[in-house]
C-alpha cells in the first residue's frame, strides 16, 4: 500500500511539475532558513558549555547604588579574591584573580606579534578545563611561565616546539612557555584569549599593583570562581553579599562605603544570554534575540506550508474526480487522507534534501554576517533526529488541510458534475494569504526600523571630527619617553597635522573617578566621573569644541594643574559659570579652564557620561594622531611607522582608525539588522512564489471568462486589473493587520534604548508601497499573460 501510495504521488508531482516546483522550492527555503536559524540558537546556547565546569564557574559582580540608581559591573577590588578564597573556601574550590583581556607584543627571536591575553592566577587553567596539548593544568605555578594556544605557537614557534622557549612581553619582562592548550570556540567567553601568564608576572609589569594590595575603593580587575560541588547559588550570594562593605567600613574609605557595595556571583550559564542587569535586577540579554530569530523561523516554515495548503486546495476540483472514482470503488476516507499525506512528506522530504544544499551554500555568508563559525553538525545523530522530525511534522502541517478537504468530497456530486466549490470555498486560501504577507510585512517594518536605529544613532554628534585620527596603544616605553622628540619629527613631515597622549582611547572610557569636591556640591550627591588624563595637544587632535574658557596650553605651566570638563559635567556640578572654578580631589586642587560639547566616547546609545580631563603630560596609555586632510593615509601611516621605528625598532607598529573603532560599537544592531533583512527578503520570496503559484492557477481557471471578456471589449488593462485586485486587496488586509503589530513589538524594542528613533508615518507608508508594488509585479505576469492570450484559442471548444 505504502508503494502504491508514493507512487501516485510522484505521478502527480511529475503531473504538476509548476506547483510541485513551487511546493519544493518554498519548502526548501524555509527548511533552510529553519537550519540557519537552529544552527545560530544551537551555538547560542551552547555557549561556553565547552568548559566542562560550566554548571560551577561564575564571575564575581557587585552592586553599587549611585544617587538612587543601582549599577552593576563586574569590575572588582584587588584584595577581593584573596578574602573570599580565605575566609569561603568551603565554598570555592578555585579563586582566580584576573587582568582585562588586552594586546601584548610577544616577541621570539626575530617574531613580533600583537596578540591577546591575560595576566591570571594559577589555578586558571583548572577552572577553565582547558584542553593541554603539551604541559598540563599546573603550568602556571611558575612565578615566570605562560601558556599558549595552538595558533600562538604554530604563529610563534612554527614547527619547533615552544616547551621551554623564552618569550619577551612588551620588551620588559621574560616569560617561559610551560604549556600549550587547544584553541578555545568563538562561542566561548575567552575565544581572544591566545595565552595566559602569570599573575607574578603582572606585579613585576605593573608596580602600581603593590600599593592597591588592600585598596578596596579601586574597582579595576576581574574575578573568576568555581563553586565546590552541591554549593548553593543563593547561600553562597547571601554569606558574601557584605564583605566589600565591611573591608571598606574596616578601612576608612567612606566614598566606597557610600555606594553601599553588594558582592555576588554570577553563574556562567547567564554570562552570554541573560547578562543585562537594569537597577540591580538581571532582566535578560540577548535572550530576546534567541527568541526573536526563533519565532522568525517558525513563521518562515509556516510561510512555506501556507504555499503548500493553498496550491493544494486550490487545484481541488481538478483532484475532485480522482477522489469520487476511489471512493466509488472502495476507497476508505482514512486511505486518502493517507495517499495525500504521503504525497505532502514525499514533497517535504525533497524540501529537506534541497534545503540542506542550500544551507552549505549559504553557511560561509551567514557565518561571516553572524560572526560565527558554524557548521552542519554531520556527526550529531540528533540533528538529523531534528531535522527529519521537523520536516515530517512540517509535511504533515503542510498537508493537513489538503488531505482533510479533498477527502470529504461527496462521490456522487462528484460524479454527476454538480459538485461546486461554493462561493466561501476561496475563503480559507485568503486568510492564509494574508497570514503569509502579515508575517513579511510585520518582518519588513522590523527590519526597517531596525536599520533606522543604527543610523539614527550613527548619526548623532559625537563631539569631535573622527576623519583621520589614527590611535596606537603603547605596550612599550620607548617612544613614551621620546614624546617630544616624536612629536617634533612627525609635524616636520608635512603629512601629521598633531600628536597626543591619554590614558583613553577617544572612543573609550578606561578610568572612573569619585570624591570629587567643589562649590555647592549637595552634600548628599555622590559623583562618578569618567576621568581622562591628556596630553595639551589632545583638544586639536580630537578636533572637540571648547564652548566656554580655553584649551589646555603647551607651555603653560599652570595647566598642570588644571581641568577641562564637558557639558555634562558641568550641568551635573550645577556650575553655572565653571571656568575659574576650583575642584579637589583629596590633596589635589585643580582649576576648571574650559568646557567642551560632549564627546561620546563611550556607548552611542546611551547619554554621554560626566566627563572632566585632566592635563598630564605624563598620560601614556594611548597615542592619537591626526593625519591632515590632504595627505595621503598610507603615505602618512607609512611615515608615522618609520618615526616610531626610530625611536623604538623592537616593537612592531600597530594602529587602529577612529572610526573603524567607532563603528565597532553598532556591530551587534548592523548584525541583526542584515539577518533580519535576509530572513525578511526569504519571507517575501517564499510568499511571492505562492502568489505567483495562485495567480497562475486563476488565469488558467479564468480562461473562458477572460476570451469571453475579450470578445465582448475587455482591454488588457481590464483583465489585468480584474485578475490584479484580490491579490491587493489581500495584501492591503495584511498592512492594517501588520502595522500594529510591528509598532507595538518595535516600540517595545527602541526602549533599550535611551537614544533612540522614533516610530514614524513613513516606514510604514513605504512599507504598504513596497508591498503593493511586490505584489502587483508578481501577479501581473500571469495577468497579462492571460489577458494577451487569443480568445479563439480559449473559446474553441464552445
Amino acid at each position: 500500500m505504502l508503494k502504491n501510495y508514493i507512487k501516485i504521488a510522484l505521478r502527480n508531482m511529475g503531473k504538476n511539475k509548476f506547483s510541485t516546483f513551487i511546493n519544493v522550492t518554498g519548502l526548501a527555503v524555509g527548511m533552510a532558513v529553519a537550519i540557519l536559524i537552529g544552527l545560530w540558537i544551537y551555538d547560542e546556547l551552547s555557549y561556553n558549555k565547552y568548559f566542562k565546569n560550566y554548571d560551577r564557574v561564575v564571575r564575581i559582580m557587585q552592586h553599587q547604588t549611585f544617587n538612587g540608581n543601582t549599577g552593576t559591573q563586574n569590575s572588582m577590588p584587588l584584595p577581593l579574591a584573596g578574602v573570599l578564597r580565605k575566609d569561603y573556601g568551603n565554598v570555592f574550590k578555585y579563586m582566580v584573580m584576573s587582568s582585562w583581556t588586552q594586546e601584548h607584543i610577544l616577541t621570539y627571536r626575530d617574531k613580533k606579534l600583537n596578540r591577546e591575553g591575560n595576566y591570571m592566577q594559577e589555578e586558571a587553567p583548572e577552572l577553565l578545563t582547558l584542553d593541554m596539548v603539551k604541559g598540563d593544568r599546573n603550568a602556571l605555578k611558575d612565578p615566570s611561565s605562560i601558556i599558549i594556544n595552538e595558533r600562538l605557537a604554530k604563529a610563534l614557534f612554527g614547527d619547533e616546539d615552544p616547551m621551554g622557549k623564552a618569550i619577551k612581553m612588551d620588551n620588559r619582562i621574560n616569560a617561559k612557555v610551560t604549556g600549550v592548550y587547544k584553541n578555545l570556540p568563538k562561542n566561548t567567553e575567552f575565544n581572544d584569549m591566545d595565552y595566559i601568564t602569570t599573575w607574578a608576572l603582572y606585579v613585576s609589569a605593573e608596580p602600581w599593583l603593590k600599593s592597591n594590595v588592600d585598596n578596596w575603593g579601586n574597582n579595576s580587575w576581574q574575578v573568576f570562581a568555581q563553586l565546590q560541588p552541591g554549593a548553593d547559588l543563593e547561600k553562597v550570594n547571601l554569606a558574601i553579599r557584605d564583605v566589600k562593605l565591611k573591608n571598606v567600613a574596616r578601612t576608612g574609605d567612606n566614598l566606597a562605603k557610600s555606594f553601599k557595595p553588594v558582592i555576588f556571583v554570577f553563574p556562567m550559564n547567564r554570562w552570554h544570554l541573560l547578562d543585562e542587569f537594569k537597577n540591580g535586577i538581571n532582566t535578560g540579554g540577548r535572550i530576546q534575540f534567541v527568541y526573536m530569530f526563533g519565532i522568525i523561523g517558525i513563521f518562515v516554515i509556516l510561510l512555506a506550508c501556507i504555499n503548500f495548503m493553498n496550491l493544494s486546495t486550490a487545484r481541488s476540483e481538478r483532484r475532485a474526480k480522482e477522489v469520487g472514482i476511489r471512493k466509488t470503488i472502495g476507497s476508505l476516507r482514512s486511505q486518502l487522507i493517507k495517499q495525500f499525506f504521503s504525497e505532502s512528506l514525499l514533497i517535504t522530504l525533497f524540501g529537506l534534501a534541497l534545503s540542506v544544499v542550500l544551507v552549505l551554500a549559504a553557511l560561509p555568508w551567514f557565518n561571516e554576517v553572524a560572526d560565527k563559525e558554524m557548521h552542519i553538525l554531520w556527526a550529531n545523530p540528533l540533528f538529523w533526529v531534528i531535522c527529519i522530525v521537523f520536516s515530517l511534522i512540517t509535511g504533515l502541517v503542510a498537508g493537513s488541510y489538503p488531505a482533510l478537504y479533498l477527502s470529504s468530497f461527496q462521490p456522487v456530486q462528484v460524479l454527476k458534475g454538480t459538485f461546486k466549490a461554493g462561493k466561501n470555498a476561496a475563503l480559507p486560501r485568503k486568510i492564509l494569504v494574508v497570514l503569509q504577507f502579515t508575517v513579511s510585512i510585520t518582518l519588513i517594518i522590523g527590519t526597517i526600523i531596525v536599520f533606522r536605529q543604527v543610523q539614527h544613532t550613527k548619526n548623532r554628534p559625537v563631539g569631535y571630527n573622527r576623519a583621520g585620527i589614527v590611535q596606537i596603544l603603547m605596550k612599550t616605553e620607548p617612544v613614551h619617553q621620546h614624546f617630544d622628540a616624536v612629536r617634533t619629527d612627525l609635524l616636520a613631515s608635512g603629512k601629521v597635522e598633531e600628536i597626543s597622549e591619554s590614558s583613553s582611547a577617544l572612543t573609550q572610557i578606561w578610568s572612573n573617578w569619585s570624591g570629587f569636591e567643589w562649590k555647592g556640591k549637595a552634600p548628599d550627591l555622590q559623583d562618578d566621573f569618567a576621568y581622562i588624563q591628556i596630553s595639551p595637544e589632545f583638544g586639536k587632535v580630537s578636533g572637540w569644541n571648547v564652548i566656554d574658557g580655553r584649551d589646555f596650553i603647551r607651555n603653560n605651566k599652570a595647566d598642570s594643574n588644571s581641568m577641562i570638563l564637558n557639558e555634562s559635567a558641568a550641568k551635573f556640578m550645577n556650575l553655572k559659570h565653571p571656568v575659574g572654578e576650583i575642584v579637589r580631589h583629596g590633596d589635589s586642587k585643580y582649576t576648571i579652564v574650559g568646557v567642551t560639547r560632549d564627546m561620546v566616547m563611550s556607548s552611542p546609545y546611551n547619554p554621554v557620561k560626566p566627563a572632566l580631563f585632566v592635563f598630564n603630560r605624563e598620560a601614556q596609555a594611548f597615542m592619537t594622531v591626526r593625519v591632515k586632510a590632504t595627505v595621503n593615509m598610507s603615505e602618512a601611516l607609512a611615515e608615522i611607522e618609520e618615526v616610531f621605528k626610530k625611536y623604538d625598532p623592537e616593537a612592531p607598529f600597530d594602529y587602529k582608525f577612529t572610526d573603524s573603532e567607532y563603528a565597532q560599537k553598532f556591530a551587534d544592531e548592523e548584525r541583526v539588522g542584515k539577518l533580519s533583512a535576509f530572513f525578511a527578503s526569504l519571507a517575501i520570496f517564499i510568499s511571492c512564489m505562492g502568489l505567483f503559484g495562485m495567480a497562475s492557477f486563476m488565469a488558467e481557471q479564468r480562461t473562458k471568462e477572460i476570451g469571453v471578456r475579450k470578445v465582448l471589449g475587455a482591454s488588457v488593462l481590464n483583465i489585468w486589473s480584474l485578475m490584479s485586485k484580490d491579490f491587493v486587496l489581500l495584501v492591503v488586509i495584511s498592512l492594517v493587520i501588520a502595522s500594529p503589530v510591528a509598532y507595538y513589538f518595535m516600540e517595545s524594542w527602541l526602549q533599550n534604548y535611551k537614544y533612540r528613533a522614533e516610530l514614524s508615518w513613513w516606514i510604514f507608508a513605504i512599507t504598504a508601497i513596497v508591498a503593493i508594488l511586490i505584489t502587483i509585479c508578481t501577479v501581473s505576469f500571469q495577468a497579462i499573460k492571460a489577458a494577451l492570450s487569443n480568445p479563439v484559442r480559449s473559446l474553441r471548444s464552445e
